[in-house]
C-alpha cells in the first residue's frame, strides 16, 4: 500500500507582482492557477521520489476533478480512495510580494462529507498493509479521530501535518498519538500560544524540547524558513538543520514537501535528523519553481535504499 495520506484538494489561485508588492494598489503581474491542498501535495511529492502513495481524499464532480485525479495518475499515486462528490475540493486564493514570499490568502474550505463516509466504509481495507500514514490534523474531528483508531488498530505511524493551525492548535490531545509533527514557526506558536519569532535556531531547539515533553508530544519538527528547521523529541534528542541557499521563486507547497520527506525519511529507517535532511532538500526543490511540489528524485539521491 505505501505510505497513506489522508488530506484535501485545493486549487490554488496564485498572483505574482512584476514590481514590488502594494497592497492598497493595483498591481500588475501574473497569475497561476495550480491543484494544490496540503494532502495532494504531500501525496505527489512523496510519488516524485518514486514512492507509491495512496491518497484518501475526495474531488469535485467537474472536470477540474477529473484533471486532478489525471495528473495524480500519472504520477503514480493510486488514486482508488478518492470520493467524487459536489464541493469536495477548496480553493486558496494567494499573492506573493516581488521576493516570494507570502503577502495575503483567502481559502474556502470543501465539504468534507465523501472523505468521512471513505473511510468509515473502508478504512480497515486502507489501513491495514500501510507502510505509515500522513494525515491532516485540521481535517473535521470525526475524521482524524477515524484515522487514529484505525492507526492503533493496525499499528501503524502516525505524521501530521497542518493547513490551518487555528483549528489544530483546538486537537492537542490528537497530536500525542502521532510519531511525529511538522509546521512552521508561525505554527508552533499558535499551538504554544507564544511568540517564537525573535527566537535563534540554537535556542527555539532546547524550548521545543522542553515544551513536547510537557505536551505529551512524542516528536516534532518546527520550519523556520531562510533560518533552517529544528526538531525534538522526547527521548531527549534535539538539533538544527541548515536551508539549502537557493534563489526563490515560490514558497508555496515548500512546508508540505518538506513534511514529506520527513515522513518519508521516518517511514524507512531514517533517524529523525536524517528526516529533517530529507525534507530540507524536498523543499528546497519547490522553492525555486511555481508548481506547489517538487521534481523528480531517485530514492538514492536521498540516502534511502527501498
Amino acid at each position: 500500500m505505501g505510505i497513506v495520506v489522508v488530506g484535501t484538494v485545493f486549487v490554488d489561485i496564485k498572483g505574482f507582482p512584476y514590481d514590488v508588492y502594494n497592497p492598497t494598489g493595483r498591481n500588475a503581474g501574473t497569475v497561476e492557477i495550480v491543484h494544490g491542498g496540503v494532502g495532494r501535495n504531500v501525496a505527489e511529492d512523496i510519488a516524485n521520489v518514486e514512492l507509491r502513495p495512496t491518497f484518501v481524499s475526495m474531488v469535485d464532480d467537474t472536470a477540474s476533478g477529473a484533471e486532478v485525479l489525471q495528473k495524480l495518475g500519472k504520477h503514480k499515486v493510486n488514486t482508488d480512495y478518492v470520493a467524487v462528490a459536489p464541493d469536495s475540493m477548496g480553493i486558496w486564493l494567494v499573492v506573493f510580494d516581488n521576493t516570494g514570499d507570502l503577502a495575503g490568502s483567502i481559502s474556502k474550505r470543501p465539504d468534507f462529507s465523501a472523505l468521512d463516509r471513505m473511510i468509515a466504509e473502508k478504512g480497515d481495507e486502507i489501513f491495514a498493509d500501510a507502510d505509515s500514514i500522513v494525515l491532516e490534523v485540521d481535517l473535521e474531528k470525526d475524521i482524524v479521530k477515524k484515522v487514529l483508531y484505525f492507526a492503533e488498530k493496525y499499528n501503524k505511524k502516525v505524521f501530521g501535518v497542518v493547513s490551518n493551525m487555528v483549528i489544530a492548535s483546538q486537537r492537542r490531545d490528537f497530536l500525542q498519538s502521532m510519531d511525529c509533527f511538522v509546521c512552521n514557526l508561525q505554527e508552533a506558536g499558535i499551538l504554544f500560544v507564544d511568540d517564537f519569532s525573535e527566537m535563534s535556531p540554537e535556542d527555539l531547539k532546547t524550548e521545543l524540547l522542553d515544551r513536547i515533553k510537557k505536551a505529551g508530544i512524542r516528536s516534532m519538527v518546527v520550519t523556520m524558513g531562510s533560518k533552517g528547521s529544528v526538531f525534538a523529541s522526547v527521548d531527549g534528542e534535539c538539533g538544527y538543520f541548515p536551508p539549502e541557499k537557493v534563489k526563490v521563486r515560490d514558497t508555496s507547497g515548500a512546508g508540505d514537501a518538506f513534511c514529506a520527506g520527513v515522513s518519508i525519511g521516518l517511514t524507512y529507517g531514517k533517524s529523525l535528523e536524517e528526516s529533517v535532511r530529507i525534507g530540507t532538500q524536498l523543499a528546497a526543490s519547490v522553492i525555486t519553481i511555481s508548481e506547489s511540489t517538487c521534481p523528480r528524485f531517485q530514492p538514492q539521491e536521498l540516502g534511502l535504499e527501498i
